[in-house]
């Protein structure tokens, strides 16, 4: 017997700032805002697609220290119709390819890596890594 068929519905961040970050994530991506239940948390639930991101307030929570992407530490992915388009845009907010490492606006960028289609790395306000993509 296999397992039954799933769909990935949401990602869950913790973030210190809420409003800070749900301005991050619709201005950087154009997420739009879902209705939340009334938890006894502050957070955000943000569309994209059939997807979700959820945001969390929690203070207490993991938070990497250092404003350095890297592939291989956790982070999520977006993938994008036009990723120049996004690169483009991300730029227009301050982001750079050229930032010096550690420099929290820098874009980390893979335009022909062993993925087989471009990619890059980005950090929100509290360094949650995100990967912006060209798959096709």
């Amino acid at each position: 017997m296999g397992a039954p068929a799933l769909d990935l519905h949401h990602v869950s961040l913790a973030v210190t700032d809420i409003e800070r970050s749900r301005q991050f994530y619709q201005d950087m991506f154009g997420l739009h805002l879902l209705p939340r239940p009334p938890f006894e948390s502050r957070g955000a639930w943000l569309g994209v697609g059939s997807l979700q991101v959820h945001l969390v307030e929690y203070r207490a929570g993991t938070f990497r220290t250092r404003s350095v992407a890297s592939t291989l530490d956790i982070h999520f992915g977006f993938n994008a119709r036009d990723f120049d388009g996004f690169v483009a845009h991300a730029t227009s907010l301050g982001f750079s390819e050229d930032a010096a490492e550690g420099d929290p606006k820098r874009l980390m960028m893979r335009r022909d890596g062993p993925a087989g289609f471009p990619q890059v790395y980005l950090l929100d306000p509290d360094n949650n890594i995100i990967e912006v993509n060209g798959a096709p």
